[in-house]
């Protein structure tokens, strides 16, 4: 089998099915999520064939598949672009088209969820949830879908396509271009339901706030390129390049161009990973529909940010030998990945909307690969990213299924209720008994439950290399985080689905279609089942019993073969266990009675400091004031009018007025006496010509016959003259 043509056509299928929908298929639902669904599944498909190679004997261990074509002409060179398939990029190519596909089948279900018709069921607006007082009045008995259904389906076709084009892509060129497509398609998506106030401005707020990333990453790439010379993993990544990037100092406070691009580079993983201090636009993007939120968190958009810090390791980690002495960027990344998992943590605990704790955990999750990246531990960064990706799909896929059950029995009841809000809630396992398994499955990943999921063993991994490689401060604020995860999984399972339903809506939710419930039971599967590549072989007891393949796979791409750092010491796995039954046990204690709708416990344990984490640290309120407003004084006042105003249109008004002036003087000095009067001279002398010469036009033959002869004579005189 030609597994590098296989490769090329991976990202094919669902960019067709992008230009096929939005040109042929927009006005047929079915054909279009069927088009959606084919791709996604044709992709899948050549990704199994590619993975199942590439962990085979004559897979990449030997030697990565890399195939190039030249594209654009460079003088007497081409800039190449192509395709490669090593260790990272074979298990990132597993759980995309796992969770994309998943993702694509449960969009089916939830558009097609019956909902009572009424006023929103209109273009721009959403179907389900933002507008249910307006739904509340209509009929409770027409049933109606996504009015803008095929548009959703082509919008995350094209998602898809991008993510797959990152993915395998030999080369930072159109890696960068997936990257890109992929932040239009988050601004599209977020914004989906483009009528409604709050989406249109998150969908800004994503698509801004990442940008900012990704001009600084935009520098990085083309410093890169001028010093190497490409673009190509297998030339920026090789030893000539690597020394020739340590040794050599940048003009920017003497940094090595090693440590310069990997900051600039980074940047740009800050802003598409959401982490610190560009992490605000990420829980804004739950305006968007619940299939978006689990693409941005698990199969997409998030990821490739991860992705790229660990495709781009051997630059951050340039010069670096080992030990407690980190290189600049890892130090950074370090500092800000284990910043930003305790803080958004923190926030967690205190939010209401049942997506939002998911967002911020997913910020919280993110922190904590990039914390493991920096502190070198570069298997247990890809083996969370593996696991994380199948359980926060997971999660969120149910939390829409949630939202759709909850939204059943808000219209049935006619209660005016957010039917997000956790705290209107409770009782749901009774209701449905498939979301709810499947949820705790996801929500005890997420906590690193130990041993039988597999968020405990790339949880335990990182904490495990932080611990053994001397990170102390980075193992005790993991740890932290990683009880504070663990207490606000809790707090969400009980308020959710345990208890009695604290409203009436709840006593009235219902399960979802198989169409919904199926990809959480496939997810679940893999929310097990994937941290068990990864049981380390010094794990006392379970050790050996299955080969570490994850580690010795994707170690394999480090230099020298390195693998994950293995436990010699029981005082992580003590803390992994402490702090996941810990922070799981004191969440259901604070939360096992709220069996009526009441105000969060936490606020009495509390006081001010829950205010400050429900309105996330006045992080948003602090850029606000600091950038937002004064950029929008500066467009208005100094911009519009001054500049605008005063010396642009000041500008554009006096050329207009010279040229009036200009025109008005040529006017009466040079079109009025030359062209017009001129013109009328013209006319007058020809008119008068004519006059004159009219009366020898007699209409008698014998003067014409006179006239002749009389002009031959006269002829032949001169022409006598002449000759004699």
């Amino acid at each position: 089998m030609n597994y590098e043509l296989l490769t090329w056509l991976v990202p094919v299928p669902p960019l067709i099915a992008f230009f096929v929908i939005v040109l042929f298929a927009n006005r047929s639902n079915k054909l279009s999520h069927s088009l959606a669904i084919i791709a996604a599944g044709l992709s899948w498909l050549l990704s199994m064939f590619i993975f199942v190679w590439a962990i085979g004997p004559k897979g990449v261990l030997q030697k990565p598949l890399v195939s190039s074509i030249n594209w654009l002409p460079t003088a007497d060179t081409f800039l190449k672009i192509g395709v490669q398939i090593d260790a990272l990029s074979a298990i990132t190519l597993f759980f995309v088209a796992w969770t994309v596909l998943m993702i694509f089948v449960y969009s089916i279900g939830y558009h097609n969820y019956g909902q009572p018709k009424g006023d929103h069921d209109q273009p721009g607006l959403p179907p389900h949830g933002a507008t249910v007082e307006s739904a509340n009045a209509q009929s409770h008995k027409v049933m109606s879908i996504e009015p803008m259904y095929a548009r959703f389906f082509a919008f995350i076709s094209l998602f898809a396509f991008a993510m797959y084009l990152l993915v395998v892509s030999n080369n930072l060129l159109t890696l960068y271009i997936g990257w890109e497509i992929m932040g239009l398609c988050s601004y599209l998506l977020i914004g989906f339901w483009y009528a409604k106030p709050s989406a249109r401005a998150a969908a800004i707020k994503a698509f801004l706030t990442t940008r900012i990333g990704d001009v600084f990453m935009l520098i990085g790439l083309a410093s890169l390129y001028t010093i190497a010379g490409s673009l190509q993993y297998e030339v920026i990544f090789s030893e000539k390049v690597l020394q020739s990037l340590v040794q050599n100092a940048s003009p920017f406070f003497g940094m090595s161009w090693a440590a310069l691009i990997g900051l600039l580079i980074f940047i740009g993983v800050v802003g598409k990973s959401s982490q610190f201090p560009l992490h605000v636009w990420l829980p804004d993007a739950m305006e968007g529909p619940t299939p978006v939120s689990a693409m941005i968190h698990a199969a997409t958009m998030v990821s490739a940010g991860v992705y790229l810090a660990i495709r781009f390791f051997p630059i951050l980690s340039a010069g670096w030998e080992g030990g407690t002495v980190l290189t600049t960027p890892m130090l950074v990344m370090s500092i800000i990945g284990s910043f930003t998992a305790l803080f958004a943590a923190t926030i967690a605990l205190s939010q209401r909307d049942i997506k939002r704790v998911l967002a911020y955990s997913t910020i919280s999750q993110l922190g904590y690969m990039i914390a493991a990246l920096g502190i070198g531990a570069y298997v247990a960064a890809a083996f969370h990213l593996v696991t994380h990706a199948f359980f926060k799909a997971l999660l969120f896929l149910g939390s829409g299924s949630v939202i759709h059950g909850m939204e059943h029995g808000v219209y049935h009841e006619g209660e005016h209720i957010d039917p997000q809000d956790m705290f209107n809630m409770g009782g749901l396992y009774k209701k449905m008994p498939i979301t709810f398994a499947t949820f705790v499955i996801g929500g005890l990943a997420l906590s690193g439950f130990p041993i039988i999921t597999a968020g405990f063993w790339s949880k335990d991994e990182i904490l495990s290399s932080a611990f053994n490689g001397s990170f102390l401060v980075v193992f005790i604020v993991l740890a932290v985080s990683a009880f504070l995860t663990a207490f606000y999984t809790m707090r969400q399972i009980t308020l959710v689905f345990l208890g009695k339903p604290r409203t009436n809506a709840a006593s009235h939710a219902h399960e979802t279609p198989i169409t919904m419930t199926l990809p959480l039971i496939v997810l679940s599967f893999f929310a097990i089942a994937a941290g068990w590549v990864g049981i380390p072989k010094a794990f006392p007891g379970l050790g050996g019993l299955l080969p570490n393949w994850f580690s010795d796979f994707v170690g394999s791409m480090l230099h020298g073969g390195e693998h994950a750092v293995e436990h010699h010491s029981l005082i992580p796995l003590f803390t992994s266990l402490f702090v996941s039954l810990g922070g799981l046990f004191t969440g259901y204690l604070v939360y096992r009675r709220m069996e009526k709708k009441t105000e969060d416990p936490m606020v009495w344990s509390l006081g001010s400091i829950y205010k400050m984490l429900e309105n996330k640290y006045y992080i948003d309120e602090f850029y606000t004031k600091v950038f937002i407003n004064p950029a929008k004084w500066i467009a208005e006042k100094v911009v519009y009018i001054w500049m605008d105003l005063k010396i642009i249109d000041g500008i554009l008004h006096g050329i207009s007025n010279f040229g009036l002036w200009t025109g008005n003087f040529l006017r009466q000095k040079f079109d009025v006496p030359v062209i017009n009067r001129g013109g009328d001279n013209l006319a007058k002398s020809t008119k008068f010509i004519g006059s004159e010469i009219r009366i020898t036009q007699t209409g008698k033959v014998q003067d014409y016959m006179f006239l002749a002869l009389a002009l031959s004579l006269l002829g032949s005189v001169i022409f006598l003259i002449i000759i004699f």
